[in-house]
């Protein structure tokens, strides 16, 4: 179903769109699905796409997809478009997908992401050696729960998001068991709980993300990914294991069904051009998380301010 604006928010796009020059009939009337994940920035960046294509005339419908299921998805247009996923924890169904011959890779969506293990500045002093990998050796009994004594916890991504950090903690050595959490917001949760009662963490995580606006979360620093360290045992750390290393500085891309192109090529221009940077998104997600703003409210906000950036995109999605 379409989702449907609060009324200040409504009028505040519609006046922010409705100034551009009239716009070309679309291709199809046939309903653009985009997918709908379980965090913040992704929702935000799903509407933007969502309403300028709106504006273009197009029939668009929001569906909610897990993360993994969306590239099978994809491939069959149950799902039109995907505008976030992070390379480095799509395992291989990014590259199945694109190797179906049934789903395209449209570019990058501008982000810059990083993901690893991070902790609170104040474990320093709990965890003497940090943020040096190898201090966790000596202190699992400082990150360790009821549920994982006399190991570590490391809560990790929830497990629909696809994560490597139970070999990564094999590949180290390190004596910690990962914990997924529900959703992002149960890792939001446990952020919060840590500082709030001083008490350690050592989480994976992810930026941009508001919270760093907000909490001083220090990243761990595993040893350098090298070219090979996930698949060679030769390679890295421990020569004996795979995934000894740092992960991969990835990037965050855009895919569509492959069909898209020719049944709404407007469309999928306008895809093509779509991008936002760190700092945007970062602000974005602190007006809804933090202020209590809603989606529309923070859409509304990005299209006032980055009119200059989307009408260009229109226009060339026109020609």
């Amino acid at each position: 179903m379409k989702k449907t604006l609060n009324k200040v928010a409504y009028a505040t796009i519609g006046m922010i769109l409705g100034a551009s020059a009239a716009l070309a009939e679309p291709e199809s009337k046939d309903p653009i699905k985009l997918t709908i994940n379980e965090w913040t920035g992704q929702v935000l960046t799903t509407h933007i796409a969502g309403e300028l294509l709106d504006k273009m005339g197009y029939n668009v419908e929001y569906v909610t997809a897990g993360y993994f299921p969306q590239m099978t998805a994809l491939q069959d247009n149950t799902v039109t478009a995907a505008l976030e996923i992070w390379t480095t924890n799509i395992a291989d169904a990014y590259e199945k997908a694109i190797g179906s011959g049934n789903v395209k890779d449209i570019g990058s969506l501008g982000l810059q992401p990083i993901e690893t293990w991070f902790y609170p500045a104040f474990v320093e002093e709990l965890c003497p050696g940090l943020p040096d990998w190898e201090a966790l050796k000596s202190c699992p009994q400082t990150f360790a729960t009821a549920e994982t004594i006399p190991q570590g916890r490391l809560v990790d991504y929830p497990a629909d998001w696809g994560t490597s950090n139970r070999d990564r903690l094999t590949g180290l050595e390190l004596p910690f068991t990962s914990i997924p959490a529900g959703s992002e917001g149960a890792l939001v949760a446990e952020i919060k709980t840590a500082f709030a009662r001083k008490t350690p963490l050592l989480v994976m995580f992810f930026s941009p993300h508001w919270l760093f606006s907000t909490y001083d979360m220090r990243p761990v620093k595993l040893p350098p990914y090298t070219e090979g360290c996930n698949e060679d045992p030769k390679v890295g750390v421990n020569p004996n294991a795979t995934f000894d290393c740092d992960f991969v500085r990835g990037d965050v891309r855009k895919v569509a069904w492959a069909g898209m192109e020719e049944k709404w090529p407007n469309a999928y221009a306008l895809l093509e051009a779509l991008e936002i940077s760190n700092e945007q998104q970062i602000e974005l997600i602190n007006m809804v998380d933090q202020k209590g703003q809603s989606i529309d409210e923070a859409v509304a906000y990005w299209l006032k301010n980055n009119e200059s950036s989307w009408s260009s995109w229109l226009d060339a999605a026109q020609q």
